[in-house]
């Protein structure tokens, strides 16, 4: 007998925090790895947003808010929405949870019955599929490999709605392949959607300051406002603000659903952290340039990456637009030998010879939906990057 539910037999951990742990054993154990896996900015969170919170703290906001969150933030975030995004919503249809992997997974909670169907583009982020297994939905996964960029198709898409489908989850800029759809790429998206009344839209736009070049951040809400009733936005401070560990994201959408999810978050955490709701606020409506400098920072590492990466033969990295991660095609190793004798079959092997021989750890694309690729982060040193890069060309030459 055991006490488990049967759903988790199809429920894996978090590759992320998979990764994370073994660098960090490693770590313990003497080894030296530069760890290209961080899904966080490498910077403090900014001295002015701590203040808030340190103020918060003496000034005795140390108690418990409403589920949905202060009235300060979300007042704080519907301005937010209105002045970046251009998106009109009220204080009442905005809920702030932990984290905005938090709002995801009870969006999902209040909305999926048993076999009902979640889009989702692969590569996604890992936490898509397994967050609508838990909720007993049906993920369908949607290839969308180089020829696309990486990015969702309206034929795709329309070829993936059945009558099962409840939700499609767009996640721009692209957790792990730093993908941005244009407008134009919304636009024919928001078509298709238009012919499935019954489909809602996740957007999840954590990334949306970390665009580079050309790329430009588009909410689907700004292009197809249409679709505003059935359409829940996601977004947070983790990234943009370097606050991961403050634990506040937010999530901005229909009434009827912003209240379930209230619902949910009353019988679960029951608030965020009143102390960092208080920093969130300051971070939202103070001054901006922290963000600024840290897309420029991200830019030069990303192009310094890139270059190195794509100097190292069977490694092929093309340019992300956002996020801040590269997403390499490493099938051009797959084949290869280790000097102990070992194929390199595919791209967890890669990943653990790069481990292993390189000390530099990554993430396999399989885990991402995407075999044959790995997922390095930028989110760290100049410095580590060009070491990480080294270990990685010196030890892809000792292959045979």
């Amino acid at each position: 007998m055991t006490i488990l539910a049967e759903r988790l037999s199809s429920v894996k951990a978090s590759p992320s925090m998979m990764a994370k742990s073994r660098v960090d054993g490693l770590r313990a154990a003497g080894r030296r790895i530069i760890d290209f896996t961080i899904g966080e900015p490498d910077f403090p969170t900014p001295a002015h947003i701590v203040a808030a919170g340190v103020e918060a703290l003496h000034s005795g906001q140390t108690r418990y808010t409403a589920s949905t969150g202060t009235p300060a933030l979300r007042q704080a975030i519907a301005l937010k929405l209105a002045r970046e995004n251009q998106l009109t919503f009220t204080p009442e249809q905005v809920v702030v949870g932990c984290g905005a992997k938090q709002i995801i997974h009870e969006a999902l909670a209040a909305s999926l019955n048993a076999g009902d169907e979640v889009i989702v583009p692969a590569p996604y982020w890992v936490s898509y599929p397994d967050m609508v297994a838990i909720q007993g939905g049906v993920p369908v996964v949607v290839p969308c490999g180089k020829a696309s960029a990486f990015k969702l198709t309206a034929a795709a898409l329309e070829a993936a709605i059945t009558p099962r489908t409840r939700w499609v989850i767009l996640n721009s800029p692209n957790n792990p392949s730093g993908a941005v759809y244009t407008e134009a790429e919304l636009r024919a998206l928001a078509e298709v959607l238009s012919r499935h009344p019954s489909v809602w839209l996740l957007t999840d736009e954590i990334y949306e300051h970390f665009v580079y070049g050309a790329a430009v951040h588009r909410s689907m809400l700004q292009v197809a406002p249409a679709l505003a009733q059935r359409t829940l936005v996601v977004n947070g401070m983790s990234k943009s603000y370097a606050m991961t560990g403050w634990r506040i994201g937010f999530g901005a959408g229909p009434l009827p659903l912003m209240r379930a999810i209230a619902l949910l978050l009353s019988q679960s955490t029951s608030c965020a952290a009143a102390m960092s709701q208080a920093a969130a606020v300051t971070a939202l409506n103070g001054p901006q340039q922290c963000v600024a400098a840290a897309v420029a920072d991200f830019s030069a590492r990303r192009d310094r990456m890139v270059a190195l990466l794509n100097a190292v033969p069977g490694i092929d990295c093309s340019d992300p637009d956002g996020a801040f991660y590269v997403f390499p095609d490493v099938s051009g190793l797959l084949g290869r030998q280790r000097a102990d004798g070992r194929l390199l079959g595919n791209d967890l092997d890669v990943m653990l010879f790069l481990l292993e021989e390189a000390a530099v750890a990554t993430i396999d694309g399989a885990s991402y939906g995407m075999p044959g690729f790995l997922r390095m982060s930028f989110a760290t040193s100049i410095e580590q990057i060009e070491q990480g890069c080294r270990n990685i060309r010196e030890a892809c030459a000792s292959l045979r």
